[in-house]
């Protein structure tokens, strides 16, 4: 493969690698970066076809070691007497497909089909000195066809460590009628994300995967983002506060302004999880819980409150 004339010299710096790294950690980021790069995730934009070229170039050559030794000595990569092909000189291959070349998924091996019935052929017609004892015959009824299964969609809990969920992590499931199926999660994936196996159920249904990414602090995990809901009292949303909240790297104070309400978002820059040079976002979610059981003070108060609210002009009186 020929390097192309805009692809920088570096190609561990293609795949967001430190030099020398380890054919696992190389792997994981091929994977990334080719999904991340994939011409049917970027509406066919000229750039992402040129990157994704230059990713699968990078891949090649430092994962056969005698292309690397050659051009980590600045020698062409492709080596003496090797003639450079382009594998996407007629297209880039359908995503799904390259998924499962790029992941090793393995297919669930279909069943082997179920014999049809078939009607049996008429028998011929009794000569006619025998045709009166043959109408009298009892012919036997064809056998019914097989039975129809009727397809149901089944679906799994999978629990994910933000490292896994980032990186993408193999699983292996076995389904009800005792299937093995391998599969990869999709790298950058996130709490609540739905995966679907087609056709593997018994019957021919889905099997769904329902990823669930979150820490024991309550941090929700969705690509590089972090999400974090904030309970507040209507006090504490009303007047502003300032509160401690987790986040991957340990515990931060953050400062809610007055006047927030349910569903305000509160950034916390580069707080996310990290990915090469990239470093995601945390976001809280302010939600105001309102007591199941007032007080008789605390009811006359949020009495009083409502009063105000009804009568503006009051409020300046």
């Amino acid at each position: 493969m020929t390097s192309s004339p805009a692809a920088p010299a570096d190609y561990w710096s293609v795949l967001g690698l430190e030099p020398g790294a380890d054919a696992s950690n190389l792997k994981r980021a091929f994977r990334a970066q080719a999904r991340r790069w994939h011409p049917d995730l970027n509406g066919n934009d000229p750039l992402a076809e040129e990157r994704f070229k230059l990713v699968n170039e990078a891949y090649a050559v430092l994962s056969d070691p005698r292309r690397r030794q050659a051009w980590e000595a600045g020698m062409p990569a492709d080596g003496p007497g090797r003639e450079s092909q382009d594998p996407f000189a007629s297209g880039f291959p359908d995503f799904e497909a390259y998924l499962e070349v790029l992941f090793g998924e393995r297919r669930r091996p279909r069943r082997a089909a179920e014999p049809e019935w078939q009607e049996p052929e008429p028998e011929p017609e009794p000569p006619a000195e025998n045709r009166r004892q043959a109408s009298g015959s009892v012919t036997a009824a064809p056998p019914p066809p097989p039975p129809v299964r009727a397809s149901s969609d089944q679906e799994s809990l999978v629990e994910l460590t933000p490292e896994q969920a980032l990186q993408g992590e193999r699983l292996e499931l076995e389904l009800a009628d005792g299937t093995a199926v391998e599969v990869w999660t999709p790298p950058f994936a996130g709490d609540g994300w739905r995966l679907r196996l087609a056709g593997v159920t018994p019957g021919g249904g889905d099997h769904f995967l329902q990823l669930r990414v979150r820490t024991e602090e309550g941090l929700r995990i969705d690509g590089l983002r972090v999400l974090y809901p904030l309970e507040l009292t209507p006090a504490e949303a009303a007047l502003g506060c300032h509160v401690v909240v987790p986040t991957l790297r340990g515990p931060v104070k953050l400062r809610v302004p007055a006047g927030s309400s349910s569903g305000r978002l509160l950034r916390l820059r580069g707080r996310g999880q990290e990915w090469a040079e990239q470093r995601g976002d945390q976001l809280v979610e302010v939600r105001i819980l309102v007591p199941e059981q007032l007080g008789e003070a605390e009811a006359a108060l949020y009495k009083r409150l409502q009063e105000l609210a009804d009568d503006p002009d009051e409020q300046h009186r």
